[in-house]
């Protein structure tokens, strides 16, 4: 049994390192040696979209290259500030979806739950940067949120996202797993994060004793776009969580400038086995206002796929999808 006190260290070593993420755009470019000349721009778009990135992640980034693949993901730019038709605060519906407090229902069997809106790390292309967390800020509602679902008994899958799950504390993440445990009718949780790519140290002892000891068949769904993502740091903690039984996978999101090549998503469907994880989806970007600069057109999009099929064993070629608001289930993009 892991004491309190340990427990306590525990989440202050993550939770310290969490708290020195950086938010100011003048610090993000002096500390990578990027040009000031990148500064306007920044920091108007960070007006809409704050920065965020922890210092795990900027240690990732190619000092002194302002077309560095992850440095892309973090630094807002004046593209974002222009509007572009068919670029939406809701591309995915989630509005429309919401079947109570935090709750979002969308496909048959599975129910997705806004956990929180706090996020590691502010990815410019994310399809909630305009989600109201304000209004639906089921952090202080938790318990509204499980009355809900014990309702919906024809749910048998759980999905925690956010923002991030795993910004939770352990002890709040801790009593959510132990009140979704007694929910008779659910047989699968999964937790979609991108907070152990960014932050390794948050998978804790404590975390993996809580996933390993739930009665769920337990799924860690990563975020990861780029091979350079997958640090050294991060393998030891992944590992510890298969030893434990949680499957892990990872969906990525096709984006310019990032990983449009199939070079790049070959390398990282390799790296990503190489760490203990199974490609999942390939999205393509969802349309959300700010983010026209990432889109990759569906042909080109079809073109890098064929070229992944022809290189990859099939267990290491995500499926590639969009996810368009009132299907029921992600749509498949084929040739």
């Amino acid at each position: 049994m892991i004491t309190p006190t340990v427990l306590d260290a525990e989440s202050d070593r993550w939770q310290r390192e969490l708290a020195q993420a950086i938010g100011d755009p003048e610090a993000l470019i002096e500390l990578l040696d990027l040009p000031k000349a990148l500064l306007p721009e920044a920091r108007a778009a960070a007006r809409d979209f704050p920065l965020r990135v922890t210092r795990h992640y900027l240690g990732l980034i190619r000092p002194g290259d302002p077309d560095d693949a992850l440095l892309r993901q973090v630094l807002p730019l004046g593209a974002e500030c222009r509007p572009t038709p068919g670029y939406v605060n809701d591309p995915v519906g989630d509005l429309a979806a919401r079947a109570g407090s935090g709750i979002v229902h969308k496909y048959h069997g599975r129910a997705l739950l806004i956990t929180t809106g706090a996020c590691a790390i502010h990815c410019r292309y994310c399809f909630r940067r305009h989600y109201p967390y304000g209004e639906d800020n089921s952090i202080r509602h938790h318990e509204t949120m499980l009355q809900q679902l014990r309702g919906m008994t024809d749910v048998s899958e759980v999905i925690l996202s956010g923002g991030d799950p795993l910004s939770l504390s352990d002890r709040r993440l801790q009593r959510l797993l132990e009140a979704l445990a007694s929910i008779p009718h659910l047989e699968r949780l999964r937790i979609h994060t991108r907070l152990p790519v960014v932050l390794p140290e948050r998978i804790t002892p404590h975390l993996v004793k809580q996933l390993a000891t739930r009665r769920f068949a337990t799924s860690l769904v990563l975020h990861v776009n780029h091979p350079r993502e997958l640090s050294d740091a991060l393998r030891p903690g992944l590992w510890r969580l298969r030893a434990a039984g949680v499957t892990l996978l990872n969906q990525s999101v096709l984006l310019r400038g990032v990983n449009d090549s199939a070079e790049t998503l070959c390398h990282l469907s390799e790296a990503l086995f190489d760490h203990g994880i199974l490609p999942y989806y390939l999205h393509l970007l969802d349309p959300v206002a700010g983010a026209a600069h990432f889109e990759v057109a569906e042909t080109n999009a079809i073109a890098l796929h064929e070229a992944m099929r022809a290189r990859l064993p099939g267990y290491l070629l995500p499926r590639l999808v969009r996810e368009v608001p009132g299907d029921s289930a992600k749509r498949p993009v084929h040739r």
